[in-house]
Parts: structure tokens; C-alpha cells; sequence
């Protein structure tokens, strides 16, 4: 009998201190920032030098019943609902994008949805998909925690020969998002690698984008370089994720 008490006594300490655990996460109020698309934001470049450090003051959303948020370490997109195998999932933009957010809004702490999967068009992206609903998904129970304050998307690499019908299908998924997700929330997309010549037309295209699609802005891929002509290498990242931050911080000040 005294066992059973005191088993009894450790299972009602670790349901408290979960229950602590939940409120205390549930008071702050990070700045949340969801990241999707397909290979190039999933990350495919290797995780060497810098981008083995655990970020500062950026945590990530977990697939964890009993602990949302952990602090952001590559690879970010592990948790994804819709990946690939996770040893795919390497260094993607999110990263350098963490950790120029948290140095440039010291007062806040960011807070990461990592949601892409590799291979996808913007077919499959649109408002009655799966990969949509699980970003939408994700983000809401983020969102219980803080503000939606941005989103980054780098995909384009299965339709850069569709590049024509493409801006249509982009503003349908953008408004979608907005609608379920709530405000006029910046909105970032990027350039593909100029390393096949036929990706100069969609890269073109997407720099339209704001012309179509309100705060919204694009990051290029000028000078940045790959590990096979598609997916970015890890110095090209850390140098996207920070254009992508620097794009993100002009929209947000505009507004």
C-alpha cells in the first residue's frame, strides 16, 4: 500500500509540473513565422559549421503532445507532418531566418513552423490539400502561443516549366492562408537556383510578386550556389534564410 502511495504521489508531480509546463508556454507570446514550401525549405544542404548551434531565443514547434516547443536545432523541418524521410531533412533557410529574427528583435523570442515537403508542386498546394490544411493546422496550434507574423515560402522547382499558370494558383493559396490564418501577414517567396537555364522564366515570374499579392515581397538567389544544381548548399542558405529575414523585417516596418 505505502508503494501505491508513493507512485501515486510521482504520477500527480509529473502531471502538475506538464500542467506548469503547458501554462507557462501557453503565456508567452512568441513572434511565430510559418515556413513551407518544398525541397529547398525542407533542407537538403549538409549540416556542418554553423549550422550545427542550437538558436538563441528561437524555439520550434515539436510533434510532442506534452512539450509543443523546443529550442530550434537543424534539422527544422523534422517535425513536418508532410516529409520525407527524416534523413532528407537537413539545412533549409528557416534557420539563418531564426536566427537573424531573434538578433534583430532581441525583445521577442521566435518561434518556428517548419511544415515543407520536398517534390511538391503548387498543385498540391492549393486550399484543399493536405499539405495546406497540415500547414494551416500547425500554425493554429502555434498561433495558441503568440502572433503569426510572417510567412516564407520557397517552392517552384516542380513547375518552373508551368511558369505561366503559376501566379494564379500562388494568390489563391496566399489568400487562403490569410483567410484561415487572419491579417494581411507578409508574405516572402524566393528564387530558384539559376543553375539550369530554364528556371530564368519562373525566377522572372516570381519577382511579380508583389504586384500581385499584397505585403509581399521576394528574395533572389543572385550568387548563391548548390550541391546538384537544384537544392542550395549550406552556405547558400544561411545567406538565403537571411534574405529572407532582411524582406520580412522591410514588410513588417512598412506596415
Amino acid at each position: 500500500m505505502e508503494f501505491n502511495k508513493i507512485i501515486k504521489k510521482i504520477s500527480l508531480i509529473i502531471s502538475l509540473s506538464l500542467a506548469l509546463f503547458s501554462c507557462q508556454n501557453k503565456d508567452k507570446s512568441y513572434d511565430i513565422y510559418l515556413c513551407i514550401g518544398q525541397s529547398n525549405m525542407a533542407g537538403r544542404a549538409p549540416m556542418i559549421g554553423a549550422a550545427l548551434d542550437t538558436l538563441h531565443n528561437v524555439f520550434l514547434l515539436t510533434d510532442k503532445a506534452d512539450q509543443h516547443w523546443e529550442k530550434a536545432a537543424n534539422p527544422l523541418n523534422k517535425y513536418s507532418t508532410v516529409r520525407k524521410s527524416l534523413k532528407m531533412q537537413k539545412v533549409g533557410p528557416a534557420y539563418a531566418f531564426g536566427k537573424a529574427m531573434s538578433v534583430a528583435k532581441t525583445h521577442k523570442e521566435i518561434a518556428l513552423v517548419v511544415n515543407a515537403k520536398g517534390g511538391t508542386s503548387i498543385d498540391l498546394w492549393h486550399p484543399d490539400s493536405l499539405l495546406f490544411k497540415e500547414a494551416v493546422n500547425r500554425a493554429k496550434t502555434a498561433m495558441e502561443y503568440g502572433d503569426l507574423k510572417g510567412i516564407i515560402w520557397h517552392q517552384g522547382c516542380a513547375d518552373a516549366r508551368r511558369w505561366k499558370t503559376y501566379m494564379p494558383k500562388l494568390e489563391e493559396m496566399v489568400k487562403a492562408l490569410r483567410s484561415e490564418l487572419g491579417a494581411d501577414v507578409p508574405f516572402v517567396a524566393g528564387q530558384l537556383s539559376y543553375d539550369k537555364a530554364f528556371r530564368s522564366s519562373f525566377n522572372e515570374m516570381i519577382m511579380t510578386v508583389p504586384e500581385h499579392i499584397t505585403n509581399a515581397s521576394v528574395v533572389l538567389s543572385n550568387g548563391l550556389t548548390t550541391i546538384d544544381s537544384t537544392h542550395f548548399d549550406t552556405k547558400s542558405q544561411l545567406i538565403l534564410g537571411q534574405r529572407y529575414a532582411t524582406e520580412i523585417m522591410m514588410l513588417q516596418n512598412n506596415n
